[in-house]
């Protein structure tokens, strides 16, 4: 009776609700209280310990009454001087991986004042997390880097020693490759995960996905967030708040889905109009033809019956010879 109840208390904790992680990032993973949830996804997303030093303030943390299609950012620095770009997009945008190449430009540009060295430049890491068909794929998790490969001997150029020692010298000890130097870029696509947990990364795309935590997920930073993103512990402004977030979610998602509805509805519409034309026009263009074809094989019989030879019928038929032969055995000449 007593593991029964205990079964009971553990399926009301994996029930329990939590916030949503988009607003999570917007409001609550912000307060410095809060970063051991953020410094545990990302701890598990780049394979390597992150320390928060702090969250730069950027245009889109901003509170808005009007949340832009649900796009929600932040800017983190690391304990490296490194910058970690977290985007959560919901609605599909066609030119989104253009705009992962303006914000990782814009992010670098701006954190660089004129006349300074171009050591100075900071590695940058762009996470975006897209409730959206993003390409053509089969992984729902990707990783990208700038490498350079040689076009006659496909190797991969690697820094020198000289310039392993030169970062080494500015404290970039995690510069090792000509790659730490550049952008990376990480795509969760969230809805192309299916469910199963089979790695700390994937319990966090389980949470991404379902805004529920199982009681035997142990992925770095989960704890933290079963206990700080429940929704009962939000200050009542704050409920009200994540629930006008909510509802604003789903209007701009209702918004999307029935201008795409109307479009397609549109488009079908027009596309059957315009097939039916079609479809008349070249039924009677096929019509006329085999009318015409039927009409030069009952003249072909009666100018052979009459005993014109082949050559002379086919010239003033228009049937080919093939054509005329057939007619001949049809008629048992």
């Amino acid at each position: 009776m007593k593991s029964k109840n205990k079964s009971k208390t553990k399926n009301k904790n994996a029930a329990r609700a939590l916030i949503r992680f988009d607003w999570a990032l917007k409001r609550l993973l912000r307060q410095k209280a809060n970063y051991s949830v953020l410094e545990g996804f990302l701890s598990v997303l780049l394979d390597q310990e992150i320390k928060i030093i702090n969250i730069k303030e950027s245009e889109s943390n901003k509170a808005s009454a009007l949340d832009k299609f649900n796009r929600v950012d932040i800017l983190v620095e690391n304990s490296h001087g490194e910058l970690l770009i977290i985007e959560m997009q919901n609605s599909n945008e066609v030119d989104y991986f253009l705009r992962m190449l303006y914000g990782v430009s814009k992010t670098i540009s701006e954190h660089i004042t004129k006349g300074k060295r171009y050591k100075e430049i900071r590695k940058v890491y762009h996470i975006n997390i897209v409730y959206f068909k993003l390409g053509q794929g089969k992984d729902y998790v990707y990783h990208g880097t700038t490498e350079f490969r040689g076009i006659h001997r496909h190797d991969v150029l690697q820094l020198t020693e000289e310039q392993k020692d030169f970062f080494a010298l500015e404290n970039r000890n995690n510069v090792l490759d000509v790659k730490d130097l550049f952008p990376e870029y990480y795509l969760l696509c969230v809805e192309d995960f299916d469910n199963v947990a089979k790695s700390s990364l994937d319990e966090w795309m389980y949470y991404l996905k379902n805004n529920s935590i199982p009681d035997e997920f142990t992925a770095p930073g989960l704890e933290e967030a079963k206990k700080r993103l429940q929704y009962d512990n939000l200050s009542e402004q704050e409920k009200i708040d994540y629930d006008h977030h909510i509802k604003q979610q789903l209007y701009e998602q209702n918004a999307i889905d029935t201008a795409d509805m109307t479009g397609e509805a549109r488009g079908l519409k027009k596309g059957l109009e315009e097939g039916e034309a079609i479809g008349f026009e070249k039924g009677e263009a096929i019509g006329l033809e085999k009318g015409e074809q039927k009409k030069a094989l009952i003249i072909a019989q009666n100018l052979l019956n009459k005993g014109m030879s082949v050559e002379d019928v086919c010239d003033a038929t228009g049937l080919s010879r093939q054509q005329i032969e057939e007619i001949q055995k049809q008629l048992n000449f």
